[in-house]
């Protein structure tokens, strides 16, 4: 058994983790570990050499690799250590950090804690395709890595599944490859990957979108031959007599992606039950004192520039000593509003929030209410729950003292 002591323990070395890290080192955590299961540091950044990466941090449009370089030269500039091929079996009591790699046990004692472990992609499973099991079916982000990283090429004739940006993008990158991208099939009325990518993915190339569709069944031998797709209804049946197959060697699967949070359940962190992530406060704290969460284990963020945002905060806030709980006040999503973060305020101050919405607005009102009065409003050009929106307010101290709830909303009026 190996024993390790250090102010802040990372786990997860993708673009929350490493923004984290830089963020704690620059505000004054001087021993900092990042442990990845990978045999890399970056995550999936690796993987995404499409540029458009770090826009408003920078200034600059970077790729995927471009951005992760960026924060791994600070790291190696901090001294921060990272432990890559290390498996983190379990967070025990006091933030005690239980992982293995080929060099053997560990068990690290941190100060605090950064949960930062990224998300995973839903598969066919998930959705309950029924059909065949043939060669040919991949999530489109095992396609973007066996494209990206191996240079392998996944297939010719291809259907996407789900309009989710890794879905738009890799519609994008087999068409440059020289695949027939045959149409990407939704089951939504809108897509749900960001307008841009609908544009610049599939309108600039002439790639099919199928709205309120899906596929309905898989058909093939040994490798795919065809699917069969059909429009739905609003309560998601499907339309008799819309049925047709389509010949294809490969489905790509872009349903969605889930955060990875079986470590904190297994710590004790309770889960908000719409995002599938931690619930934090202002400073990224969970409801265990001194693990804190960031990143797509705590939301699916839609840019990378939102997620460091939030990322940054944590790391700033995880050896802050000056932190003091006034008053645990609740954020409750109101109308229009899917879920909010934070989720709860204990501190004045001005607190980034980030939320989603229910569904399309043309002429959204945002409402910050609390005690059944409005302390904020603000018009947005338009609203669409595959666009996050984020906003900024300054919380007085006697808003935290005299009331225990705040309501965020949207209507559209």
């Amino acid at each position: 058994m190996i024993n390790l002591n250090v102010d802040i323990a990372i786990i997860g070395g993708g673009p929350a983790g490493l923004a984290a890290a830089v963020s704690a080192y620059e505000n004054g955590a001087k021993n900092i570990i990042v442990l990845d299961r990978n045999g890399w540091i970056g995550g999936i950044l690796t993987q995404c050499i499409h540029d458009g990466f770090g826009v408003e941090e920078t200034g600059i449009s970077l790729t995927g690799p471009e951005y992760a370089d960026m924060y791994i030269k600070k790291s190696q500039k901090y001294g921060i250590k990272f432990m890559n091929e290390t498996m983190v079996l379990q967070i025990g009591r006091n933030k005690t950090i239980r992982a293995i790699n080929k060099k053997g046990l560990f068990d690290i004692k941190a100060k605090s804690i950064i949960l930062a472990m990224g998300c995973r992609e839903k598969t066919r499973w998930s959705v309950l395709i029924p059909g065949d099991r043939p060669s040919g079916i991949y999530t489109a982000g095992v396609a973007q890595a066996f494209i990206n990283l191996y240079n392998i090429m996944v297939g010719k004739n291809v259907v996407i599944l789900g309009s989710g940006d890794i879905g738009l993008i890799m519609a994008r990158r087999l068409k440059f490859e020289g695949a027939n991208v045959i149409g990407v099939v939704e089951i939504l009325p809108h897509a749900s990957g960001l307008p841009r990518n609908v544009v610049q993915c599939l309108d600039d190339y002439d790639i099919p979108l199928y709205l309120n569709h899906t596929v309905t069944y898989i058909k093939g031998r040994e490798r795919l031959e065809c699917v069969t797709i059909a429009q739905i209804d609003e309560k998601r049946n499907i339309i008799k007599g819309t049925e047709r197959e389509i010949k294809c060697d490969t489905l790509l699967l872009s349903l969605g992606l889930i955060p990875e949070n079986e470590l904190s359940m297994k710590a004790g962190v309770e889960i908000d039950k719409v995002t599938g992530g931690p619930i934090v406060s202002q400073s990224f704290e969970t409801t265990v004192p001194g693990i804190f969460a960031c990143g797509n284990c705590l939301q699916v963020y839609d840019t990378v520039d939102l997620l460091a945002i939030d990322a940054k905060k944590a790391g700033e806030y995880a050896l802050n000593k000056t932190i003091t709980q006034d008053k645990n006040i609740t954020i409750q999503a109101g109308e229009g509003v899917r879920y909010v973060i934070p989720q709860i305020i204990n501190k004045p101050g001005k607190i980034h929030f980030t939320l989603r919405v229910e569904k399309k607005m043309k002429t959204p009102m945002l409402h910050v209410i609390s005690d059944k009065k409005k302390i904020f409003k603000k018009k947005l050009p338009w609203a669409n729950p595959a666009n996050m929106i984020d906003f900024y307010l300054d919380i007085s101290k006697e808003i935290i003292n005299n009331k225990d709830s705040i309501e965020v909303s949207l209507n559209d009026k």
